[in-house]
């Protein structure tokens, strides 16, 4: 029944983790997936803004090339022809000076029929096998196109942290035109010819991906803060859940316990019930008979009705311990001043205590007051001064320490004893639970219920000088 109970509670807890570890790894797959996103954007938006710089470096050589190659040739030789030495440094001075430091390493310009009229490397100069696509579309269309020309695939450029140079390049071809009029009265715009350029952006490329891996990381790792946040929230409501699943069956346990002894006291209390009237009978009689007996001088007979009479009453105690246990008495309310309580016990047991040589340490201030019934607290505080004698040697040592305390009154009662051992400290206040071989089991289980009935903490425990220590902790008149 327990068990099903048990796994009756746990099933809904085991769905919310389930959903928790769902929700974390659809966070991390979000994270990772909108890092990508981003990354990706970036490298787009890196690379388009290449374009425009590349765009606006076309629009400046042609600018450059109008202005400081077309016109004055024109004017000097009447002519343009870069097959003359002059003209062709003169071009390649303006093209040097336009495109230094701006990372281009090809450079080309094609003729109305696609041949390489002029280039930074002379050697393709007059070839016509090196006109692409893109320089047709430009002599067709008269419309710029850009080309990303990677060496290295994108996934693996991502893990090649050292990538050399020219791995990444942007190849960009532009239709050469006049800004205006060569002659009075001709037209503007007239194509010159198609531009063709590469530009080395490996640089640019690498810090695109650095900044691809920052967006990552720093996905990754707010993903996994936030995990390791929701997992210790899930760690704590398990431990939580499984500390409520535990005192539940502890109650559960612990009300099953009740129950039995409940029926046990029941049933105890109904047998001595019916034993104590023929006992009480039986214990008048063997008195009689004693006091008989020592008026005619029988030395046998009455060592015989001694013995009689004296476990006749030990097992009258035992029957009024059961029946203390099973029908536990209503305490009358009123202050008592639990020095003089405990002072009576001592006092009580002193004739023991000297027999046997133990000495008893009483540190009991006067007026200590606490609300209870005298009678019960002398029991309670007399069985637990008892049990402390019983469980020292000859010549051992026994204190009773009271203080006030802010909620208070604290009683400990210390013995040099062999102390409590594990077991013993789990079931020294069960019923019926003893290590004596003549006891009953139900003294420090009537001990329990007197000071549960007066609303105080009950607790054994081991000294840290050896020994067994009782603390009971009353509280405030």
């Amino acid at each position: 029944m327990n068990a099903q109970r048990t796994d009756i509670g746990a099933a809904p807890f085991k769905l919310a983790k389930f959903l928790s570890w769902g929700s974390l790894a659809l966070i991390l797959a979000s994270g990772l997936f909108l890092s990508v996103i981003m990354a990706n954007y970036a490298r787009q938006t890196l690379l388009t803004k290449q374009q425009e710089f590349a765009h606006l470096l076309a629009e400046n050589i042609n600018h450059q090339v109008f202005q400081r190659f077309t016109v004055p040739t024109l004017l000097r030789f009447r002519h343009i022809e870069l097959s003359n030495p002059e003209q062709y440094r003169q071009l390649e001075n303006v093209i040097r000076e336009t495109i230094h430091g701006q990372h281009v390493f090809e450079f080309r310009i094609y003729d109305n029929e696609e041949v390489v009229s002029f280039s930074l490397n002379k050697d393709v100069v007059g070839r016509r096998d090196l006109a692409g696509a893109a320089v047709r579309q430009a002599f067709n269309k008269l419309e710029h196109s850009f080309e990303v020309i990677s060496r290295v695939p994108p996934w693996q450029a991502m893990f090649d942290f050292d990538m050399q140079p020219k791995s990444v390049v942007l190849r960009m071809v532009y239709p050469l035109r006049t800004e205006r009029s060569l002659f009075p009265g001709g037209p503007s715009g007239q194509t010159m010819g198609i531009l063709e350029f590469t530009q080395d952006i490996t640089d640019d490329y690498k810090t695109v991906i650095s900044f691809q891996w920052l967006i990552i990381f720093t996905a990754i790792v707010s993903s996994l803060v936030l995990f390791l946040v929701l997992l210790a929230m899930i760690h704590k409501a398990d431990e939580l859940n499984a500390q409520r699943v535990a005192e539940r069956e502890k109650l559960e346990r612990e009300l099953h316990q009740a129950e039995k002894l409940a029926s046990m006291g029941r049933v105890v209390a109904g047998i001595a019930h019916e034993i104590r009237n023929p006992l009480g009978i039986i214990q008048s009689s063997a008195e009689f008979l004693l006091k008989k007996a020592s008026t005619e001088q029988s030395p046998s007979s009455t060592r015989m009705l001694e013995v009689m009479n004296d476990e006749i009453r030990r097992l009258g105690q035992t029957v009024n311990d059961f029946l203390d246990y099973a029908r536990p008495k209503n305490p009358r309310m009123e202050k008592v001043d639990i020095g003089s309580v405990l002072g009576q016990a001592v006092a009580f047991l002193e004739h023991e205590c000297r027999e046997r040589g133990v000495a008893v340490v009483k540190d009991v201030p006067e007026g200590l007051l606490v609300r209870g019934d005298k009678d019960l607290l002398y029991r309670a505080v007399y069985n637990i001064i008892g049990n402390a004698l019983q469980a020292v040697a000859d010549g051992g040592k026994v204190s009773v320490v009271a203080r006030p305390i802010q909620r208070g009154v604290r009683v400990a009662i210390t013995d040099n004893g062999p102390g409590f051992s594990e077991e013993v400290l789990e079931k020294a206040t069960d019923p019926f639970y003893t290590t004596k071989h003549n006891g009953t089991g139900l003294g420090l289980a009537i001990v329990t219920n007197i000071l549960a009935s007066h609303n105080a903490d009950f607790q054994l425990e081991n000294a840290e000088s050896g020994g067994a220590r009782v603390v009971i902790v009353f509280p405030a008149a």
